[in-house]
């Protein structure tokens, strides 16, 4: 099966896999390890697995979690899953024990895939009936059922501002069509090797490089996590020519010491940036002193990653802009769901190939986010003349830290757990290193001892240290409207 820029890609994960294996072409290397994959090799054993869950009495479309970092095991634990029509359901390993454990429940797994280092994790927060996946201790002669494009194959939660998190469903057509988008806006060919360095439990790692890979013809270069002193080695024994990574990563590399040799310099196409907004000044410095250009870009969980790409150099991109679609369609919308005219602001929506088909188990969550066939991102901006789209808030009140989305009720479910606690409420500060960070303000009984330290070794325990906050605020009242309901996004003011 051949690229088109033009047409989303036909079929499924499995046609293009299949397809990808009629020749000797590499797929991915793993820097660390000195690995090498081909897309035969891969296809092979992605195939083979998939026919051993089949003969477990894993049913077509049933959910599969997948519990693993990157890396050889995890990437064909991912592929396998999908190659044999069943909903890969990535977990996302950062979570926290909370997040971990209702996506298990929620989405109904009965079978794991679990790398060792996640062993504990699974046997302190699964459900009771979820049994570990063992690749190569069964027969691989079983028929795998047949599946179509619009068949479910992805299976990724998010949070929102209800606090639970939001399983997005993407069928095998959405999957492909997210790499594509990418593609498209990149110009990738056969001869690009991406960079893996973001998990691709996201839908960044999954569908930008992953799936870009497998509707270009590319390759990859996967490595376990991100590392400031060894990201320009591994991206040259790679030989990556673009990566795919988000503000706080090239933060990190800006405020090292480690440089790219030369070779890397002339080798690679491009770097890009998503997950949150990029600051200007942090653009226009790494660019000077690596000499590497980095497209800003824009993307959700619910369509399949990007949505909005600048153009690759010569062609102009605008600096503070993520861009223009790629792909899909983009409009502003106003407060009555109408197109609003160019340079007014609303919201953003998205229409195309790229769009989930819905969020699991919630038709209520999945009603709100569609205005016909538009998705409504939740996010402010307006468009200029050229089709440029200027983010300029949310609607939701999602804290952004480092490209990831957590929700504030979350945390302030966590608060209110411990009895000396009256009001609660997590919120986003600005921060230098992650973009934003979270904090939370609290009203406590009259009487209490409770310290900080402790709500933040409850938070810290329950959520992970990522998701909890850096600072708990004691106040006397918290703000609140007319309604009587509490006014997070004015903490930060009178904070």
């Amino acid at each position: 099966m051949i690229f088109d820029p033009v047409v989303p890609p036909p079929g499924t994960v499995r046609d293009w896999l299949d397809a990808r294996a009629n020749g000797n072409g590499i797929a991915v290397v793993f820097p660390e390890t000195g690995e090498t994959l081909t897309w035969k090799v891969l296809r092979d054993d992605a195939r083979a697995t998939a026919q051993q869950m089949a003969e477990r009495g894993i049913a077509k479309g049933e959910s599969v979690a997948i519990i693993h970092p990157n890396g050889r095991e995890g990437l064909v634990a991912t592929y396998a899953t999908l190659y044999g029509g069943f909903r890969a359901t990535m977990i996302n390993l950062a979570a926290g024990s909370d997040a971990i454990s209702y996506a298990l429940d929620h989405s109904g797994a009965r079978f794991a895939f679990v790398h060792s280092s996640q062993t504990e994790t699974l046997a302190q927060v699964a459900p009771k009936g979820v049994t570990k996946l063992e690749p190569n201790n069964l027969n691989n002669t079983f028929d795998l059922e047949d599946i179509a494009p619009d068949d479910h194959a992805l299976l990724m939660y998010t949070s929102g501002t209800t606090g639970k998190p939001k399983g997005v469903v993407h069928s095998h057509s959405s999957l492909l069509a997210g790499g594509w988008t990418t593609a498209v806006a990149h110009k990738l060919t056969p001869q690009d090797c991406g960079f893996c360095v973001l998990p691709i439990y996201h839908i960044n790692g999954l569908c930008v490089t992953v799936m870009g890979a497998l509707v270009s013809g590319g390759s990859l270069a996967m490595v376990s996590k991100f590392s400031a002193s060894k990201f320009w080695d591994q991206v040259e024994t790679g030989h990556a020519t673009w990566f795919s990574v988000v503000p706080t990563i090239i933060s990190h590399l800006l405020h090292g010491t480690a440089d790219p040799q030369d070779t890397t310099r002339d080798r690679l196409r491009f770097g890009r940036s998503a997950s949150s907004a990029l600051a200007v000044e942090t653009q226009s410095a790494f660019e000077t002193r690596f000499g590497v250009p980095i497209i800003e870009t824009m993307g959700l969980t619910e369509t399949a990653a990007q949505i909005l790409s600048n153009p690759l150099p010569p062609d102009t991109r605008k600096i503070g802009s993520p861009g223009v679609g790629f792909g899909n369609d983009v409009q502003i919308l106003t407060a009555d769901l109408t197109e609003a005219p160019r340079g007014t602001e609303g919201e953003i929506a998205i229409r195309g190939p790229n769009v989930m088909r819905e969020y699991f188990h919630n038709p209520a969550a999945t009603s709100a986010t569609f205005t016909g066939d538009w998705l409504r991102t939740g996010d402010l901006g307006h468009m200029d003349t050229d089709g440029y789209v200027f983010v300029t808030g949310r609607l939701k009140e999602l804290i952004i830290k480092g490209g990831e989305n957590i929700a504030p009720r979350e945390i302030d479910e966590v608060l209110y757990s411990h009895n000396d606690i009256i009001e609660a409420a997590a919120f986003a500060r600005p921060c230098a290193q992650y973009g934003e960070r979270v904090e939370a303000a609290v009203v406590i009984r009259d009487g209490s001892k409770l310290a900080e330290s402790d709500l933040l070794l409850l938070c810290n325990k329950r959520l992970g240290a990522f998701k909890s906050p850096d600072r708990v605020h004691f106040l006397k009242e918290l703000p609140k409207g007319p309604s009587g309901k509490i006014q997070r996004l004015k903490l930060t003011e009178t904070l």
